[in-house]
């Protein structure tokens, strides 16, 4: 027990429960098995972090009893683990919406039909960010890079780079930096890897990483093959940090590797996230407007009730799609390294049965908050499921006439007074200017109620002011950002929602970025 940590990084906001599932099915199973449970089930009692539950049960996954768990740890796990389908889809669910998961070692070859690792579960890959088990010496050593020093896990760590020996895979598709912000590393100037050909053509052997998918946060680490990595404690502190990471207590960047600059770095200091709204490409399909966003540079995106899917889908993105439509779509925004983050529904409906519909596909579309303007009598119910299902709804506004009860600042107030902080404001600024309500007062007015913003700059106050590129219009958008951080708010999404030229409008839309990354990396520097 002397190698444990005396305590842990973060406070948990409330009790949290961590199932270890630690099967293999056609293998024998690492001998450092059991010393991760023990080191995982000390650490959350002496650190209070969290409680565990050992498992090999499959029937653990079933929905009635894996909502029970905030993460689920697979320890070593090597082979075709379950293939009820029902369990992988409740796996998934529980994951994209919300769910943490983490892996070590063998779990790249989870759910592969063993020995061989022959793929049987494509999407578990995609989960925990990898697939291989190709590997050297089982004591080989290693000179480790960490990536990102200052990063929340890597400080565990101590911020440094260090040596070890254990056996460590070069993992293969579908792993990229496109899709994992990698932690750790081989450091191959210093590693001596001569006698034998590169595993990676690219020479990148990433040891560990993190990754959203969906809402879901997941970890994956290598370095576990032998028990004495669960007696170190180094280690033993960086796994404690991912472990309370992906239960949603320790915050950590995940933005994958590759799309990272330094706009992008800064944002994240700031807490903020740019992303697209769909109805800036409303008139093309979902899978077009994730295209779009990806090749604009950002990693955030909004969604649209009344957006035809496309991909072969020709229903549009609302309540009703089948298991299979919507594991498409979280493939193609996979394959993009794009995540959704908001979803604008018209009205969410004030009876159970209808709103417990739209808040269970929110979950299965790993959104974290809907985008809407039901009638203010909806509300009770509404806030309900908000606090039930953790997503929160943002109260949307039109003009005068469309949206009554919401269309300023003190309505939107007035209609969440006394509620739940999951209800909020959806501040449209085009709507508010060309309403005559100064979007830096409304900002002021809202505080902590701005959930999310869509914004606008127009070319003229009024109704019939029309977007133009930020920063080339009457919304003052420098100095709005300016006080959104004086604020210190960080809502869910900065929604990119340019409503002009909708079939041209790249340029104009590559220029609000361009806008918004200047004045987050001026903030930023401040700070």
């Amino acid at each position: 027990e002397a190698a444990l940590p005396a305590r842990a990084p973060a406070r948990p906001a409330r009790p949290r429960k961590l199932l270890i599932f630690d099967r293999n099915v056609n293998y024998g199973g690492h001998g450092s098995i059991p010393a991760a449970n023990l080191a995982f089930e000390l650490m959350g009692r002496r650190t209070g972090a969290f409680e565990t539950v050992v498992s090999r049960d499959p029937e653990v996954f079933r929905p009635e009893r894996l909502r029970q768990f905030d993460g689920v740890f697979f320890n070593n796990c090597v082979g075709n683990l379950f293939t009820d389908a029902a369990l992988r889809q409740s796996l998934v669910e529980f994951v994209y919406g919300g769910g943490g998961l983490m892996g070590v070692h063998g779990s790249t070859v989870a759910f592969t039909q063993w020995p061989g690792a022959v793929e049987d579960w494509p999407e578990f890959g995609l989960m925990i960010g990898a697939r291989g088990a190709n590997h050297r010496a089982s004591d080989e050593q290693v000179f480790i890079k960490l990536e990102e020093p200052e990063h929340p896990l890597n400080q565990a760590l101590g911020g440094r780079d260090f040596a070890y020996r254990d056996e460590f895979f070069r993992v293969q598709d579908p792993y990229s930096r496109r899709r994992v912000r990698v932690l750790l590393r081989i450091d191959t100037d210093k590693t001596d890897l001569a006698g034998r050909p590169p595993e990676r053509a690219d020479h990148d052997y990433a040891l560990a990483w993190v990754r959203h998918y969906g809402r879901g946060r997941t970890f994956y680490c290598t370095i576990a093959h032998h028990p004495a990595v669960f007696r170190d404690p180094k280690l033993l502190s960086f796994y404690l940090a991912a472990a309370q990471f992906i239960l949603g207590d320790l915050p950590a960047p995940t933005v994958p590797s590759a799309w990272l600059t330094p706009a992008l770095r800064a944002q994240e200091k700031l807490g903020w996230r740019l992303g697209i709204e769909a109805y800036t490409f409303h008139k093309f399909t979902l899978f077009e407007a994730i295209e779009k966003t990806a090749a604009l540079g950002l990693p955030f995106m909004g969604g649209l009730s009344f957006q035809k899917v496309g991909g072969g889908i020709a229903r549009n993105f609302e309540p009703g799609l089948s298991d299979e439509e919507l594991r498409q779509i979280r493939f193609k925004l996979d394959a993009a390294g794009v995540r959704l983050l908001t979803y604008y529904l018209q009205e969410i409906p004030g009876d159970e049965a209808g709103c417990r519909k739209v808040f269970e596909f929110g979950r299965q579309i790993g959104i974290e908050t809907f985008m809407s303007e039901p009638k203010p009598e909806s509300l009770d119910m509404i806030e309900k499921f908000c606090d039930a299902y953790d997503l929160k709804v943002a109260l949307h506004n039109h003009d005068p006439q469309a949206s009554p009860a919401y269309w300023n600042p003190a309505g939107i107030l007035k209609a969440c007074a006394g509620r739940s902080q999951r209800l909020g404001a959806c501040a449209d600024l085009g709507y508010w200017m060309r309403a005559g309500i100064d979007p830096l007062a409304g900002v002021r007015q809202l505080k902590d109620r701005l959930l999310t913003l869509q914004m606008h700059d127009l070319h003229a106050r009024g109704a019939d002011g029309h977007d133009v590129p930020w920063g080339a219009g009457v919304g003052n958008t420098a100095a709005l950002l300016e006080e959104i951080h004086r604020l210190g708010l960080q809502p869910t999404m900065f929604g990119l929602e340019y409503s002009h030229n909708w079939l041209a409008s790249m340029p104009d839309i590559a220029r609000c970025i361009e806008f918004f990354n200047r004045v987050s990396l001026d903030l930023a520097r401040r700070k």
